[in-house]
């Protein structure tokens, strides 16, 4: 029987660290991708065809490089030939935990997100939140830093480090790393041998840019973005895992959604095998249709430099690399912030290995 979650922080200590998030979001501008409605045309073509299950389909996605399949699945028009005459209603997060809030809220149906939010998400629920049912992107995050303020890796001691929210992926990540060195942080507040201040990607350029920061741990294109502004690649996380390979990326769904709606799950995975491999075979054109994209949820495009640098950063991959999402949930049980890292029941591969054998290519194993 799967161990059940550890009770959330006590509340004056949550509140410190949203009062710090949101302080730090005053500091900002009008930083990269500030919350617009999505474009009509950010939902790639129109439905065309005979519907499957469902009229519309509500697929969840963050505006970064490391979620490259969902915007290019868009903006290439893969779900919609694959949906046929079922709607894409498309809707993006600033953080993997808000995705999964909005799963379990019923507003999305399926969705790309980091493997910590998915992880939590899980065991919080006893295994009814949702299902992994694709990989989709590997590595992708950096720590950079002011190279005024931080010269090596025992000089991030003290500083202030941002990562995008409470337990998201990046988040926990810095907090395995910091542990492994021996300084103390609490998880809830940030506070300890390092700030560290959550910080959604959306402000966190110009918070940098302001002097708030030293520094973040964060994924593509925002590390990029901060190279632009003065910032150095410190750490490539990648470093950091046997053969360079980690689950960055994920898909997700809702168990109630795959199980009534198998054919429309079917359906997106497909679509995102399918834009997988044309990425592969079309890197240039890829990275300029994710940059398209981007530019049309956000209203800003991205410089040609910092595209093509957090495009090289990443590995799109359909394997959902489940070892290295185990490693994870144990460095977060380590860490005090599950109280199990028993993954059991995660997986329901069935609709990418069904996808990988129409494709022609080898299935994935758990």
């Amino acid at each position: 029987m799967r161990s059940a979650p550890l009770p959330l922080p006590p509340l004056t200590r949550l509140l410190a660290a949203v009062a710090l998030a949101i302080a730090l979001s005053l500091l900002a501008g009008c930083g990269y991708g500030k919350n617009r409605p999505i474009a009509a045309d950010a939902a790639g073509p129109p439905a065309r065809g005979p519907k499957l299950s469902v009229d519309t389909v509500r697929i969840g996605y963050l505006p970064n490089i490391t979620h490259a399949t969902a915007l290019i699945g868009l903006e290439r028009g893969f779900f919609a030939r694959e949906l046929k005459g079922t709607a894409v209603a498309p809707r993006t997060f600033g953080s993997g935990p808000t995705a999964i809030e909005a799963l379990n809220a019923g507003s999305v149906d399926i969705a790309w997100t980091g493997p910590s939010p998915a992880i939590n998400g899980f065991l919080r629920s006893g295994g009814d939140a949702l299902r992994i049912v694709a990989g989709s992107a590997s590595g992708g995050v950096r720590l950079v830093v002011n190279p005024d303020r931080i010269r090596s890796l025992n000089e991030v001691k003290g500083k202030r480090i941002a990562t995008p929210q409470v337990g998201n992926t990046q988040d926990v990540a810095f907090l395995h790393w910091a542990a492994s060195r021996g300084w103390k942080i609490d998880p809830a507040t940030g506070r300890g041998d390092v700030s560290l201040v959550r910080s959604d990607n959306r402000v966190t350029v110009d918070a940098y840019r302001s002097g708030s920061l030293d520094g973040a741990w964060v994924p593509e294109p925002t590390a990029s973005m901060l190279v632009a502004e003065g910032a150095r690649v410190l750490l490539d996380e990648a470093d950091l895992w046997p053969g360079r390979r980690f689950t960055t990326t994920n898909v997700i769904v809702s168990p109630t959604f795959l199980a009534k709606h198998r054919d429309v799950v079917d359906a997106v995975v497909r679509a995102s095998v399918a834009a997988t491999t044309w990425m592969a075979a079309h890197p240039r054109e890829a990275r300029t249709a994710a940059g398209a994209h981007l530019e049309r949820l956000t209203g800003k495009a991205l410089p040609a430099a910092v595209l093509d640098a957090a495009w090289q950063g990443v590995t799109f991959t359909n394997d959902p690399l489940p070892p290295t999402l185990r490693a994870q949930a144990r460095h977060a049980a380590r860490l005090h912030l599950l109280a199990s890292d028993d993954l059991t029941g995660i997986y329901d591969l069935g609709p990418l290995n069904r996808a990988l054998r129409s494709a022609g290519l080898p299935p994935v194993e758990e």
